[in-house]
């Protein structure tokens, strides 16, 4: 099904768009997502979810009398081909919103390039916390933000796994040196002294040196923030070194791509995340019996964040009436989409609100939840 799944991706990329007789009878939404490279599983599972709820919507009628049509662009989670693809999927595909582009530090070179041409944008999973602090108009982000996370979660974890001396590691860009500093700083405010910060670039697969760093640290939990490639590597590498501290953290642990990468090396993290597929509710049940039915697993936070950042735009595209960007911004703000994991709201800045979010421990190959707690308005 992966194969299957990055194929079609990749087909859907070289073949360009529909006639312009088809284009006329469909509404397109761009998604910037990274479909190769080594945040790929990722990238590609959030499309998943995207297309699922497209399908959905489609079979229900569409959106203004119209089918929606996704146009996926490669961002690879580089700025410089996320702010290419951004232009091609508005100049070229004339789409009528946006949605990407995963890595904080993409997503934060394309809202320019929305902002320019007025197009609503929206992120599903960039969490680096100033992104909606600089002024941008035409800007949403449905994902939880890292200093979110850490002030939720941070007094549990340290309570519950009994810390006194933590490492910090994580990916080299704005959303790994984002997620170390939320953590460190909450955690040392609670008592935990900090012992080393280590960052690594993506696609690393050598982590022996940072690890041996590590071991002679003396540190009684490790807090990582990585995405499904680079995790799972450096799971495995940390258990085979033979070390036996806490590990927890931001990121892929709880998606079903870096449990099933990692095999039982994942038992025992603890993982804060905006949606688990074990999160209680109706709503919920209902998405995972889909999800697997169409991609023979369960979703984890990508699957479930592409879905619902989809849903958003298309209940926005519907809610303005019409597809002129400006209606499209003003209805988003007026948000109230029920979710898998609880109902999104926008504040006047374009930040998510609403939704719940959940610590969880792997325990025989599952994410289990152990606390969940709403989003408050910021």
């Amino acid at each position: 099904m992966r194969k299957l799944s990055i194929a079609l991706v990749l087909a859907g990329i070289a073949g360009g768009t529909m006639s312009a007789a088809s284009a006329q009878e469909t509404i397109k939404i761009g998604v910037i997502q990274p479909v190769t490279g080594s945040v790929a599983y990722n990238g590609l599972t959030y499309v998943n979810g995207a297309k699922l709820a497209v399908e959905r919507r489609n079979a229900a009628g569409g959106v203004l009398g119209k089918k929606i049509e996704l146009v996926i662009e490669d961002g690879q989670c580089q700025p410089a081909k996320s702010v290419n693809a951004a232009e091609k999927l508005i100049a070229r595909d004339k789409v009528v919103a946006l949605s990407g582009a995963f890595c904080s530090s993409a997503t934060a070179a394309v809202m320019p390039v929305a902002e320019k041409y007025k197009m609503p944008f929206l992120t599903g999973v960039s969490s680096k916390a100033d992104l909606t602090e600089k002024g941008m108009q035409y800007f949403f982000r449905s994902a939880e933000t890292d200093r979110l996370m850490s002030k939720t979660f941070s007094k549990i974890l340290v309570d519950k796994l009994q810390l006194k001396r933590v490492a910090y590691i994580g990916v080299n860009d704005d959303w790994g040196r984002g997620g170390v500093e939320d953590f460190s700083k909450d955690m040392a405010a609670l008592g935990v002294t900090t012992v080393m910060k280590e960052y690594f670039d993506h696609g690393a697969t050598d982590f022996y040196t940072l690890l041996t760093k590590l071991r002679s640290a003396n540190v009684d939990g490790v807090f990582v923030a990585a995405e499904t490639q680079d995790g799972s590597i450096l799971v495995k590498q940390f258990k085979e070194f033979g070390l036996k501290t806490k590990v927890f953290g931001v990121g892929s642990w709880a998606t079903a791509d870096f449990i099933g990468l990692t095999g039982d090396a994942s038992e025992g993290i603890y993982a804060a995340v905006p949606y688990a597929s074990s999160m209680p509710g109706d709503r919920n049940k209902a998405f995972v019996e889909q999800y697997q039915k169409a991609y023979k697993e369960k979703p984890g936070k990508y699957g479930a964040a592409g879905f619902n950042a989809m849903n958003i735009l298309m209940e926005g595209v519907a809610r303005a009436g019409n597809t002129q960007s400006d209606a499209i911004r003003d209805a988003l703000r007026k948000t109230e989409y029920q979710a898998p994991n609880g109902t999104y709201r926008f504040t006047d800045k374009g930040e998510g609100y609403g939704f719940d979010v959940v610590l969880v421990q792997i325990q025989n190959k599952e994410p289990k939840v152990v606390a969940e707690a709403p989003t408050e308005k910021p």
